[in-house]
């Protein structure tokens, strides 16, 4: 027996811990020890981090079954269980989202200033409810583990936020739960014809005609393209990065918005196939238009973090993008970008975060001239903007890569249009580059600017590693997946119709 099977309680632990630690920060809840409170942030985030380590080490790779298992009964009456488990596709997923809190809570240690304790609670307590997430193999476990981790996102933009954080908050909250509900209804639906039970996987076993397929894909549709977001549901995202701390910024583009992404796989593909392979159009669209259109709107934008908001989009595009050709390279490839996105978005809005600290501004107008005073720093955001656009040697070119060519085999021209996105990508990030980094010092506030220190430099050479690794070496994150992924894909080529 692998460890795979006696790891019992570990996924819990990935959960609740940082839920706890959470939970005890806001008990403190006053400002005479901030101190204090990062501290048990930083201890509660690396604990967290630890115990999902075991996840991968102790992974089967020649499985497709879900792995460390917890199954006991939660709601006994409508047969709800409290059921968890990971494959091949969601495990790395647990330990980004564990491994960005720590980086979060590192970030924010002399940035926050008031109400630390909350601050470092919501994001522990988020981060807790986002492995759930990504664990959860009972239908209803999930979604109030998906629509829990609004509250949290919710309450850091609208304390911690800019001066329109009220309004970016309460966009945020109703996209996000106007779509979850229609998701409900059809995990409802679902309850009902499986004969009651709740089981992910028993629902993808289902007999379903096309047309009931059909209204649950687009159920799901409009819960995960709003979490994602993709075209033309899109419009929350830019508000809510604007307005959010960059620690929001950084967990809202790093995790969550995977998580809509991560619920085509689970729901959408599975328990729909036929469904998914009649409508693959209206995402393959959805997804060519975020690539190209928002790669252009990110050419305009005069602030950094709406720019960099708008490229999380176009990257996102490529991901659902890969998942509806249904290929292996495409959805490797679209887990891949997701993961290396989560490094590469973290870093960018880290990046704004340590100049807008210095000078309290976003404006690209503001500044000029910056790697004259921060030379360290600028070499940290070339590396960051490169991977951005999809440079080679880095993580932001091999899930682009992946699904370009899986489209291509497909359908040329839809690989043609989506490979346009090196284009615009690199357009963006470099203009934006030039003009905040290069030429001559461009006022007084970037003259009197100071370099990166200790800590700030650790967080980017972190970061710059794991983009760097993934860039290299991107095999240990593809053999994880493969056999899910494939398993995955023969069960959606097999028609239920027939």
């Amino acid at each position: 027996m692998g460890l795979g099977q006696m790891g019992f309680g570990l996924l819990s632990v990935s959960i609740w811990l940082p839920i706890a630690v959470g939970i005890l920060l806001l008990a403190l809840g006053r400002d005479d020890n901030p101190g204090a409170a990062r501290w048990l942030a930083l201890v509660g985030s690396v604990a967290s981090f630890g115990v999902t380590v075991p996840l991968i080490t102790g992974f089967d790779k020649g499985t497709a079954a879900l792995q460390f298992q917890e199954n006991l009964p939660w709601i006994a009456r409508f047969n709800v269980n409290y059921h968890l488990g990971v494959d091949g596709i969601s495990v790395w997923f647990v330990l980004l989202t564990a491994f960005i809190t720590i980086i979060v809570v590192v970030a924010a240690w002399q940035v926050i200033t008031e109400r630390v304790a909350q601050y470092m609670g919501a994001f522990l307590i988020l981060s807790g409810l986002m492995v759930g997430v990504f664990c959860a193999a009972d239908g209803l476990l999930f979604y109030v583990f998906f629509e829990a981790t609004l509250i949290p996102m919710y309450i850091i933009i609208g304390v911690w936020g800019g001066p329109r954080r009220v309004y970016a908050a309460f966009k945020f909250f109703l996209y996000t739960l106007a779509g979850s509900l229609l998701m409900l209804v059809a995990l409802i639906f679902l309850y009902y014809k499986s004969g009651g039970s709740f089981d992910i996987a028993a629902w993808h076993k289902l007999p379903l005609t096309l047309h009931q397929q059909a209204l649950l894909f687009f159920a799901f549709l409009a819960a995960f393209s709003v979490k994602v977001p993709m075209w033309p549901v899109h419009t929350w995202l830019p508000d809510a990065h604007v307005e959010a701390p960059t620690g929001g910024s950084v967990v809202l583009a790093a995790i969550m918005l995977k998580l809509g992404a991560y619920g085509f796989l689970r729901f959408s593909m599975p328990i729909a196939p036929d469904a998914s392979h009649e409508y693959a159009w209206v995402i393959i669209a959805m997804s060519l238009i975020a690539v190209v259109y928002i790669g252009l709107v990110a050419l305009v934008q005069q602030d950094m973090k709406k720019l960099v908001a708008y490229s999380s989009i176009a990257h996102m595009g490529f991901v659902t993008l890969g998942f509806f050709v249904f290929n292996e390279l495409g959805v490797s490839g679209g887990l891949v970008q997701m993961i290396s996105h989560g490094f590469v978005s973290a870093a960018m809005f880290l990046a704004i975060g340590v100049l807008y600290d210095r000078v309290h501004s976003r404006d690209i107008a503001s500044y000029g001239g910056v790697v004259n005073t921060m030379p360290k720093f600028a070499a940290f955001a070339l590396f960051f903007t490169m991977a951005n656009c999809g440079l080679p040697g880095t993580g932001g070119f091999v899930g682009e890569w992946m699904v370009i060519l899986a489209t291509v085999s497909v359908n040329f021209w839809l690989g043609a249009i989506a490979a346009t996105a090196l284009i615009s990508g690199a357009a963006y990030s470099l203009w934006m580059y030039k003009r905040v980094y290069f030429g001559k010092v461009a006022n007084e506030h970037v003259r009197k600017l100071i370099d990166l220190d200790g800590r700030e430099f650790a967080i980017m050479a972190v970061l710059a590693a794991a983009t760097l690794f993934m860039g290299v070496y991107p095999k240990p994150f593809t053999d994880v997946m493969h056999v899910s992924v494939t398993e995955l894909l023969k069960h959606v080529a097999v028609s239920k119709l027939h």
